[in-house]
Formats: structure tokens, sequence, C-alpha cells
């Protein structure tokens, strides 16, 4: 009698892509090195960051996630699986948890409810959906429209949760570059004030005493000036609205482009304030995860 069933353990090929059944517990590098004919270590991980591997029809970049029996894997030979092509984002990072990604200027972060318009949150939920119509994107927090870089969503409402009701605890860095106007007077500085808000114009205000607000605290560091122009490497000790954009105005240098905050010059065609650097405890590993961005160069070109 002929054998009708195929055998599972053994690769099926399709154009571009190897599938696989995992017939016992086992972690994925380990099952991608068992599988995929030799293949160097270093290749299997090259295969993972590049989200080149899905596990049960979710792209993985985990070496250590836990493979059980009936799990399937698919690996995908060409770079970049599912890749988001967008001139306003990108993926800079993507587990099964959380997509990290890069903002341009002019996207916003989530809809404001005035119109159909596109932001990162819309591109993100189609671009997760592409894999399986029923993964979803929640947002944890929110870049300003004009301001640029490092976004963090998560794809459970539990991992939504984790993050921004322990952000302040989670956060272990979050760094951004401002272009601001004018030659700042100190190398270094910290600016502590308290923040309130305009009910009717939504502008922020600063308040060096204590009026019922919320308090804000920003450190900043001078890494180039000029007579024009000087760029502040920024680290956030609090994460107000509008925290750092305020905080500029008050000492006399807004951020260039930022004409809610007291700007005359727009050297560079956008608000000059970018999101460079991001650092978290991972809420499932529990590892201490660094995203860094470099400093856009049309900043930079103002000092040469």
């Amino acid at each position: 009698m002929k054998k009708t069933s195929k055998d599972t353990s053994k690769p099926v090929s399709k154009a571009k892509e190897t599938r696989f059944k995992v017939a016992e517990p086992i972690e994925l590098l380990q099952f991608l090195l068992l599988k995929m004919g030799g293949m160097r270590r270093n290749a299997a991980k090259s295969l993972l960051s590049h989200r080149q591997v899905m596990v049960n029809d979710k792209i993985s970049t985990l070496y250590n996630m836990a493979l059980f029996e009936g799990d399937k894997v698919v690996v995908n030979s060409s770079r970049g699986n599912l890749e988001l092509s967008h001139p306003k984002l990108k993926i800079i990072f993507e587990d099964q948890y959380l997509l990290v990604v890069e903002k341009k200027e002019g996207l916003l972060t989530v809809s404001t409810g005035k119109g159909d318009e596109t932001t990162a949150f819309s591109i993100l939920k189609d671009y997760v959906k592409k894999s399986s119509p029923q993964n979803r994107i929640f947002v944890v927090h929110r870049i300003d429209r004009e301001t640029s870089g490092i976004l963090v969503f998560a794809k459970t409402r539990e991992i939504q949760l984790a993050m921004q009701e322990r952000w302040h605890e989670v956060v272990t860095e979050r760094v951004y570059v401002a272009l601001v106007e004018g030659k700042v007077e100190k190398q270094t500085d910290t600016i502590i004030s308290w923040l309130t808000e305009n009910e009717k114009s939504f502008k922020i205000h600063s308040s060096t005493m204590d009026n019922g607000g919320q308090q804000a605290i920003t450190h900043y560091r001078c890494v180039k000036s000029n007579e024009k122009y000087s760029l502040l490497e920024v680290e956030l000790e609090t994460g107000r609205k509008n925290q750092i954009r305020v905080h500029a105005q008050s000492i006399g240098h807004p951020i260039v482009g930022d004409k809610k905050y007291g700007s005359l010059t727009t050297p560079i065609g956008r608000m000059g304030l970018h999101a460079r650097i991001l650092a978290f405890i991972h809420p499932m590993t529990l590892e201490n995860v660094r995203f860094e961005t470099a400093v856009p160069r049309n900043f930079l070109a103002l000092f040469h």
C-alpha cells in the first residue's frame, strides 16, 4: 500500500520560500541551523534580523523563540519578508511583540480625528495585516507631526498597556537632537519648569514657579554652534507634551521652524527636532534594548 501522507520533517519549497513543520520543542535559531543545510550561525541570525523568518504566519526576529510541535516556520530566501516600503516610515526592529520605526517629519503618529489622513499608525496597521488579517497594532507613545525620529508600537493591547503604564520606569534613555536659533550661552544645562496648557489655543506655557502644572525636566548639551544656530543633544527626564519646544523657547533659543513657540526662521524647511535615541526594557524578554538613528543631514549642513 502506498503512503498518502507527506513527510513533514522535510521542507516544502515554493518560489523564494522554504516551509517547515516543527516535530519537537526547540529554540528557533537551533531549528534553523538543523534545517537549513549546514547554514552558519551568523547567516541564520542574519535571516532573523532581516525579518526573513515567519513562525505561524508572524514575523519573528528572536533567535531564542520557543518552538513547539506543530508550529509552522517559513524562511524567505529574499531579504526582507513583507518589506515595508514607505517614504515617511522605516522599520528599525520587529518581533512578535513590538515594532520600532523611524518616522519622517510631516507624518502624524496617529489620527487627530479630522479626515482620513495617512498616519504612522495607519501605515503599520496595513503592514501587519499583510501577514495575517487578524494582526493588530497599538500606539505606545507619540511624537509631533513635524518631529522626526523613533516611535514604538505594540502588537497586542496587553503589551501596549504594560509599556504605557510603566513608561517612565521602562524607558532607560530618551535623547533628541534640537536645532535652535542663536548661540546658546551655556554648553550644558538643566531646565526645570512647570507646564500648563491653554484650553483654547492648546499652547503649552512654562513657569519657573510651581503653579500647579506638570513639572518638566530637560537636560541639554551643545554639540555644535555658530552665531546663528546651535545643535543641542537633549535628554528628557520627564516626557511632557511639547516639553523640548517649550523649554527651548523659555531660554530664548526656540527650535528653528517652530513658529508656535517663537521661531522666526525656517533654514531647513521643517521643525528642527529629531527623536534620535530610545532605550527601554523589553516588556517580554526584560532585556534593555537600545535604538539609535543618525542626526538629519540638513541639521548638520548649517555648521559646515
